[in-house]
């Protein structure tokens, strides 16, 4: 069988804007399956790559690790997916299976994991492969064209839920609502909690009050942040910039813990008396397991959640970059394939 033709927009160096890039798929691997991509969400995290943010970027480089397809071809091992099947691909795209994390079902923790962009071309193109077990099928009661985000995105602010076992009962707060942030609030919101906004923006106060948040603070004034003070169980981050971040503690309650997802470069001081008094903790997380993505799309199939997105046409990802860029992505953007 000849080599599987694909056609992508790539990045040849640092900080370029993407073109039209062609590269042959190799034999197809016994655990992989290909993936005809329909449409594959932006993440903040492909244009950290693109600029080589992380100094782990390989040129020419095809981003997209959101990316929603049909399958075309399956590995003679696969026995759990078939041709036809609608799966999407996240931030992982293979795990080794026989180290303890994969073992414990913590594969997104394998120490031998491959990323979907690093050091291999992702999902803004025609078509992206993956080991099987990374290809998640779509229940079918949920929206395949907006669902690209909750492969990274979702996966990443659902996960904490569950890791922190965060209660109907508790009152939680997330910082920074973008394209992390707005997943974050829906899933507690379904959750049963009583949540809190901290934003810099403003004018997103009425956007967000109509989604059902409770309340909102400015993550950029002392004073609103004061007026928090003591009245949350649970904080997650999800922004990459520099904060106030003893007052953002100090909004926590005895025993409140503080959940990093964002990745914000520079180190976050704290002092050591500031978590040991009131028995506080800090914590993070990246994605999630192949399991936890199933009960995540389950979640939301039960309670009708999908992100809010804004489409662009494949060929025409560098406007979407730019908008991205501007802060006026509300609040993730998918790609749809146009490439052919």
């Amino acid at each position: 069988m000849a080599n599987l033709i694909v056609k992508a927009m790539a990045a040849m160096s640092a900080e370029a804007e993407l073109k039209p890039f062609q590269y042959e798929l190799g034999a197809l691997g016994e655990d992989q399956v290909d993936i005809a991509v329909e449409s594959c969400g932006m993440c903040h995290s492909d244009i950290s790559m693109i600029d080589n943010a992380w100094q782990m970027s390989a040129y020419p480089l095809v981003p997209g690790h959101e990316a929603v397809g049909k399958i075309i071809a399956v590995g003679s091992r696969v026995t759990q997916l078939k041709i036809g099947d609608r799966v999407g691909v996240g931030w992982h795209s293979h795990s080794c299976g026989v180290c303890t994390s994969c073992l414990a079902g913590d594969q997104h923790l394998c120490a031998k994991s491959e990323g979907t962009i690093v050091g291999r071309h992702g999902g803004f193109a025609t078509h992206v492969r993956a080991q099987a077990k990374w290809a998640i099928p779509l229940p079918a009661g949920l929206d395949a064209a907006s669902a690209g985000p909750l492969f990274c995105g979702g996966i990443t602010v659902f996960s904490p839920l569950l890791l922190q076992r965060i209660l109907p009962i508790h009152r939680v707060g997330v910082v920074g609502i973008g394209g992390l942030g707005h997943m974050a609030l829906q899933f507690l919101l379904r959750w049963g909690c009583e949540v809190t906004a901290f934003s810099s923006d403003k004018n997103k106060a009425e956007e967000l009050k109509k989604m059902g948040v409770h309340r909102v603070v400015n993550s950029r004034s002392d004073s609103e942040l004061k007026t928090a003070r003591g009245s949350l169980d649970h904080i997650i981050s999800t922004v990459n910039v520099t904060m106030n971040w003893d007052a953002i503690l100090n909004c926590l309650k005895s025993k409140g813990n503080l959940h990093l997802v964002g990745a914000a470069l520079e180190p976050i001081p704290l002092q050591a008396f500031s978590l040991i008094g009131p028995q506080k903790s800090v914590s993070g997380s990246p994605t999630g397991a192949p399991a936890t993505m199933h009960t995540m799309l389950d979640f939301c199939c039960r309670h009708k959640m999908a992100p809010q997105v804004e489409y662009f046409k494949l060929s025409e990802v560098n406007k979407a970059i730019q908008h991205l860029k501007a802060g006026k992505a509300r609040y993730r953007i998918v790609l749809k394939n146009d490439l052919g």
